[in-house]
Formats: structure tokens, C-alpha cells, sequence
């Protein structure tokens, strides 16, 4: 069960309509997941590890109002779900490789009636060209990939101006020199690490300041990004 009393422990206070729909959407999670294996995290640790994770960036005040957010790799939908539902003044897109994961993103919009967000089922590295190339002030992921890989999958999404918020765990630490690197070389650089403040966890976001365009090669070719990463050359 959603504990939303852990979450206002934390700061994140919702109002009535924005309680029913994280709880509804925590339904549908735990409805489908069985079927379609959205999250292996334990239903008791879910509160801290998945709604408090995607949502604490709004104590740090990382999202200005009215803001329009894509989020790569959704998945189950963290962030980008629960940042819609308690922030609803945000444009919310949910990007996804996999047919599967997009119709349930389908779902959860339809029946929690968010008007707000819709749903781009392909990969990064395709759909990163007009008309969403440089279209977002925010581009986020959750952990998917090493913050040099992250940098290439979000940077193309950003404008000028705007900033690529990467979910990271203590591994982030070990990434920053290529991560630094891969920023540049994709127009960006590289911002504060900030501490989520989980209790029990170590858990960062990494904010990326997208300083000027990124150029036309990137990103690469479908899997080029995490087959062979932008990486710091010291040789």
C-alpha cells in the first residue's frame, strides 16, 4: 500500500484530488505488474524507492512552473507520473521503447484523467529530431543508464537554456569525468549534484545545464550510445 504518510514526513504534501490519483496510479502498478514486469522493487519499499524518489526534486525546487518535461525511458512511469500528478501546471511527455510499457503509460493517463501528458513509444535515440528535438526545458531519466549515456540519450531533447535531470544512485561518484566530458561535447555542462535526502539511501540527481545546441551527429545510432559511450580520452 502507497503510505502517503511517509511522503508528507518528507515534505511532499498533496492536496485530496492529487492523493486519489498516486493512489490509483499505485493500483494500476501493482494491478499489471505481475503481467507485464514493471518494477521488481518490493511493494512495502515502493513508497521511498519510487514515489519519494521521483518526487522529492519538487522539495529541491529542480522544476519551474509551467514547464515542459519529457521522460526517457519511463517505464513504469518514474518520474514523469508522479511529477504530473503533483505538479499538474507541468507538460508532461512519456517517452518508452517498449509497446508493452506505452499502453500501460496509456492507462494510467486515461483513467486518471491527465490531460497534461501524453505518450511517445520509440527510442531516444530516434525520436531526439524534430519535432522534439530541443522542444523540452527538462529532460529526465531515473537510473537507466551511466551519466555519459544519460547525457547523449537527454541533451537533444533540451532547449538552449533548459536542463537534463539525471536520477542517480552512490555510482554516480565514478561518473562524473566522462559525464563532465559528454555534457560538453553535446552542449551542456555539467551542474550541481544534489542529495535527494532519502533516509536510508543515497540517492543524487545529477542536474546537466544545456549552455548551447547539441550538434547534429548526436545522438548516434540506435545503441551506439550504450555500446560505445562518449567517454573522457586521458590516453
Amino acid at each position: 500500500m502507497l503510505d502517503l504518510s511517509v511522503l508528507a514526513s518528507l515534505g511532499l504534501t498533496l492536496d485530496e484530488q492529487q492523493s486519489a490519483r498516486l493512489c490509483a496510479f499505485h493500483r494500476l502498478l501493482l494491478q499489471h505488474n505481475k503481467a507485464m514486469d514493471l518494477t521488481t522493487v518490493p511493494e512495502e519499499e515502493m513508497t521511498l524507492r519510487h514515489y519519494a524518489d521521483s518526487l522529492l526534486v519538487l522539495r529541491r525546487d529542480l522544476i519551474s512552473p509551467s514547464a515542459s518535461l519529457v521522460d526517457v525511458g519511463s517505464g513504469a512511469g518514474f518520474p514523469g507520473l508522479p511529477l504530473a500528478i503533483a505538479r499538474p501546471d507541468l507538460r508532461v511527455t512519456l517517452l518508452d521503447s517498449r509497446q508493452k510499457r506505452c499502453a500501460f503509460l496509456q492507462t494510467v493517463i486515461d483513467t486518471l484523467k491527465l490531460p497534461g501528458v501524453r505518450i511517445l513509444c520509440g527510442r531516444a535515440e530516434e525520436l531526439a529530431l524534430p519535432p522534439c528535438r530541443e522542444a523540452f526545458d527538462y529532460a529526465v531519466a531515473r537510473a537507466v543508464a551511466p551519466l555519459n549515456v544519460l547525457a547523449e540519450y537527454l541533451l537533444p531533447f533540451v532547449r538552449p537554456g533548459g536542463q537534463a535531470l539525471c536520477w542517480k544512485g552512490p555510482a554516480v561518484h565514478g561518473e562524473l569525468e566522462d559525464g563532465r566530458h559528454a555534457a560538453w561535447l553535446l552542449g551542456g555542462r555539467m551542474g550541481a549534484l544534489v542529495d535527494l535526502g532519502i533516509p536510508g539511501r543515497s540517492h543524487y540527481v545529477q542536474i546537466i545545464h544545456k549552455i548551447s545546441a547539441t550538434p547534429k551527429q548526436y545522438p548516434r545510432k540506435a545503441g551506439m550510445p550504450g555500446k560505445d559511450p562518449l567517454r573522457l580520452n586521458l590516453s
